[in-house]
């Protein structure tokens, strides 16, 4: 048990909701609660751990005059490869709009035409132009500057920083607080927070892989603590990986956003040849997990991946996508003459938490939003910048939700007992963490086979038997979840692809419902058979 703890200050007296995460879903389910008190407790400086601040695209949302409700929903669902929730769907997108103009009212600084109006991009496997961006690429950084901004305004939000949430606590059908290690994790005391509402916006799964895009607090964590404590978890093995990463050797990897290849940059190989023609008829503009594989593919075959934009963009590149053209310079790469070298990274996790349509999980007490969630809406392969779409708008219906549910605030108790104290060594410089995000790049990765993820496992299991060490468990958790149930998913769809299964199966066209439980006794069969 724990020896050196403390009790915290509650908040004016109250401190009846907590959130579990500082990123876009975070900030803005809080902005949106308010004046109802608060607290977020983020494990890295608010605007320095979030995936969100770190999207370039923008946000998905049917507002030109030729777009529709309809046709994003149709995008949405051809996209997800026949699994996506089209009821689920179609409220995200109804919603959209309104949640643009929350973000303006907030201060985010959209990109607009002369007359003033709302500019909008296209990005892969969009039949219209409906991406809002901020500068081409900053729109990730933007939006996080600006909420961050309105946060800190706003008096009835208190932000903790540097404090790593490590487990959930649940008394019956409830969860009745977390418990969190201050100091970035590295404290030996471990501090309890009560609440009557739990809201997990912890992001997603990236760090779990050797090569992504996400930053290093994007590690599973958040859906690995929801297993434990019973969740269900929907979709774990549907992971996207954007095919174009900058290869230049650099963790967590710079993204060439996927609008350079709407505004016309192609793919070569090292020989010149636009490979991804030879692929599927949209190009450069088919989905990311037929991009993803043909790209890898190039790297695997040893002719390398290049995204050439010197014609699209050429010298328009340094105003037109800031962030990319910063990256490439500082690897002595300049995308307005050169072609910048690529490979697929883990970008995003289609599945999570199963969450329904007011952002519930199947726990009391418990809400989920952002990307540590499964809400249908991405089936197996998101559509481009529906991601952040996703994130504001059950955001907004998690904060009308526990208005509905929990009436006003009153005192609560701060708990004694903040639970067992392990070693707060950093788990995601240790050697067992290096390990497990190679075994999950090799043989959870791009491409699957039964063979690698039954190694994957088998791997996994061994990792967990060493571990003594309450934040790892949770992500090694999360990593057993994904291999099991890609495991069990005998098909390639969407993000999921098994090279000894490569074909969609009719049997298979639905979402996969796991518990930890579950994915304990499927892990353990896999155990008792004989290695191939």
């Amino acid at each position: 048990m724990l020896k050196d703890h403390f009790r915290p200050q509650s908040f004016n007296g109250i401190d009846d909701i907590v959130i579990v995460g500082g990123g876009l879903a975070g900030l803005f389910c809080a902005l949106k609660l308010a004046p109802r008190p608060v607290t977020i407790l983020a494990a890295a400086p608010i605007g320095h751990g979030a995936s969100s601040a770190w999207a370039q695209g923008g946000i998905a949302a049917a507002m030109s005059p030729g777009d529709t409700f309809e046709k994003h929903v149709a995008d949405t669902v051809t996209a997800g490869a026949g699994i996506v929730d089209e009821k689920m769907t179609r409220m995200m997108v109804a919603e959209g709009p309104a949640r643009i103009h929350d973000l303006l009212e907030y201060g985010v600084p959209f990109d607009r035409d002369l007359e003033g109006k709302l500019l909008l991009s296209r990005e892969a496997a969009h039949s219209e132009r409906r991406i809002v961006r901020v500068r081409g690429d900053m729109a990730g950084k933007a939006i996080m500057e600006a909420l961050i901004a309105a946060v800190r305004r706003t008096p009835s939000i208190r932000i903790i920083e540097g404090y790593v949430v490590e487990e959930l606590v649940r008394e019956g059908r409830f969860i009745s607080g977390v418990v969190a290690r201050p100091d970035a994790g590295q404290s030996k005391t471990r501090v309890s927070f009560p609440a009557r509402a739990v809201v997990l916006c912890s992001g997603g799964i990236g760090h779990l892989y050797a090569v992504t895009t996400n930053p290093w607090e994007a590690c599973g964590q958040g859906v690995g603590m929801a297993a434990r404590a019973g969740a269900i978890i929907a979709d774990p093995e549907f992971v996207q990986f954007h095919p174009t990463a900058i290869n230049i050797g650099k963790d967590p990897a710079p993204l060439a956003t996927e609008a350079l290849r709407g505004d016309g940059a192609v793919l070569v190989n090292s020989a010149g040849h636009r490979f991804m023609l030879d692929i599927h008829p949209d190009g450069e503009l088919a989905p990311r997990d037929i991009v993803s594989r043909g790209v890898f593919a190039e790297v695997q075959a040893g002719r390398g991946a290049f995204l050439d934009c010197t014609k699209a963009v050429g010298k328009h590149f340094p105003e037109m996508f800031p962030t990319v053209y910063a990256s490439c310079l500082a690897a002595s790469i300049d995308p307005v003459t050169q072609p910048i070298p690529v490979v697929p990274a883990v970008h995003y996790h289609m599945g999570g938490v199963l969450t329904d349509g007011q952002g519930r999980t199947s726990i009391d007490g418990l809400w989920a939003a952002g990307e540590v969630t499964s809400t249908g809406v991405h089936g197996a392969n998101r559509l481009a910048s529906n991601s952040l779409l996703e994130a504001v708008v059950f955001a907004a219906r998690i904060a009308e939700s526990i208005k509905g549910t929990l009436p006003a605030p009153k005192l609560t108790e701060w708990g004694d007992d903040a639970g067992e104290n392990d070693d707060p060594v950093t788990v995601e410089d240790s050697p067992p963490f290096k390990v497990l995000r190679s075994l999950m790049s090799e043989c959870v990765g791009v491409v699957r086979t039964r063979e690698s993820l039954t190694r994957a496992i088998r791997e996994i299991a061994a990792l967990e038997r060493a571990n003594n060490r309450l934040r790892f468990a949770n992500i090694i958790t999360t990593a057993k979840l994904i291999a099991v149930a890609a495991l069990q998913r005998t098909e390639s769809r969407g993000g999921h692809f098994r090279a000894d299964c490569p074909s969609e199966r009719a049997e298979w066209q639905r979402r996969t419902y796991l518990t930890l439980a579950q994915a304990e006794r499927l892990a353990a069969e896999v155990a008792e058979t004989e290695p191939a």
